[in-house]
């Protein structure tokens, strides 16, 4: 059986971000997983069934780790011999398509989810540029996992629109719509989650994803802030802060603290509940690739308020399973508020639409099958 490697930075990424995904490709190649240690490592192996193999890598720039984690990669995909090297996440698809090319792997594929380099500027984002065109001169066929992300790539010039294919509709591992369903959940677990957050009947606006300023939370909090004197309404933040990569604001921070009606929930290994007992949204983010959350709601009937960037404007019909804003604008974040607290049949009928759109579009098998497609034509 043909070898398939799947890499990504850190064992998160295996393990949530390609959910499924390597047992049903495990079915037609034997796949190996590699990234960096841990339990999560330790959770692929057992959840999807797949070899797994430890390259450590860093998010960060590391010449000297990065060029030890090539070699490490190298002597692997030389001992393997895959047919195909697949990568995601940026520092992965870096080392990996060097890796492979340097291994002589005939096909080596990368997939883009998102592009930090496009809110840096200076010469960190010149090296950053010379990096993504590099990862992509070393890959023979790129998948950006939105259609906006697609032309953002052909634009600045980073490669070749020939190397360049989106995976179905857009994502890059679609959604399982049966896990996420709001039917799962009782109204007494509803009921009871509220109780616990000390939500009564407010509007409850959602926030879901890493507590950072290139997610727009400084923008959120504070249009929320600005709302909540004179809206009844509470706002729910799930997630965890990345203190030394993309800390927020101290103002926002301040918020935070001083505004009972701010819900900080941390991080929770299972989302759903939370969604269960929104009203909306908010995600109102810099940059994405094919935000998970933004589906994930839609597919609990929660419509989103969502900045228009790649993917969340392909996933949002403005107006009819949620509404697209500006980016980094807290005006707009707070007229949109006020609107879906001020029509309450507009929202419901956008909560009925959201399931289904993303129902027809982004089930899990859908991107699974026409990645498969992807993989036996490579010849």
């Amino acid at each position: 059986m043909k070898k398939i490697v799947r890499v990504t930075t850190i064992a998160d990424s295996l393990k949530d971000l390609l959910e499924g995904q390597l047992r049903f490709m495990n079915q037609h190649y034997e796949v190996i997983g590699v990234s960096g240690d841990g339990d999560s490592l330790r959770a692929v192996r057992a959840n999807e069934g797949v070899r797994t193999e430890v390259v450590e890598m860093t998010r960060t720039i590391s010449p000297i780790k990065d060029l030890k984690a090539v070699y490490q990669l190298y002597k692997i995909l030389k001992k393997e011999k895959p047919h195909i090297v697949h990568t995601h996440t940026p520092k992965a698809g870096t080392i990996g398509m060097l890796a492979a090319k340097l291994a002589g792997v005939k096909h080596r594929f990368h997939t883009v989810a998102g592009m930090p380099l496009l809110v840096v500027n200076g010469p960190k984002r010149f090296l950053l540029n010379i990096v993504e065109k590099f990862t992509y001169a070393c890959a023979t066929k790129v998948f950006p996992n939105s259609f906006g992300l697609k032309e953002i790539i052909i634009s600045e010039g980073f490669t070749t629109k020939s190397k360049l294919k989106v995976i179905g509709k857009g994502s890059s591992n679609g959604i399982d719509i049966d896990y996420f369903d709001r039917n799962r959940f009782s109204k007494d677990e509803q009921n009871k989650l509220k109780r616990e957050l000390e939500i009564k009947d407010e509007f409850v606006f959602t926030f879901v994803g890493r507590l950072v300023s290139d997610k727009g939370v400084n923008e959120l909090v504070t249009a929320f802030d600005s709302i909540n004197k004179d809206y009844n309404a509470k706002l729910v933040l799930v997630g965890w802060r990345e203190e030394q990569l993309d800390p927020l604001l101290q103002e926002t921070e301040t918020i935070i603290q001083k505004n009972s009606n701010i819900i900080e929930v941390g991080y929770q290994p299972d989302v759903r509940p939370f969604y269960t007992i929104a009203d909306a949204l908010v995600f109102p983010s810099y940059r994405e690739g094919f935000p998970n959350v933004v589906l994930q709601a839609g597919a609990m009937h929660v419509p989103s308020i969502v900045s228009d960037i790649n993917g969340c404007n392909e996933i949002i019909r403005n107006g009819e399973n949620g509404i697209i804003i500006p980016v980094k604008d807290v005006n707009a974040i707070e007229t949109a508020m006020k609107h879906f607290i001020n029509t309450p049949e507009e929202v419901q009928d956008m909560k009925t639409k959201s399931r289904q759109i993303i129902v027809d579009n982004y089930r899990h098998e859908y991107i699974w099958e026409a990645l498969l497609k992807e993989y036996q034509n490579a010849n």
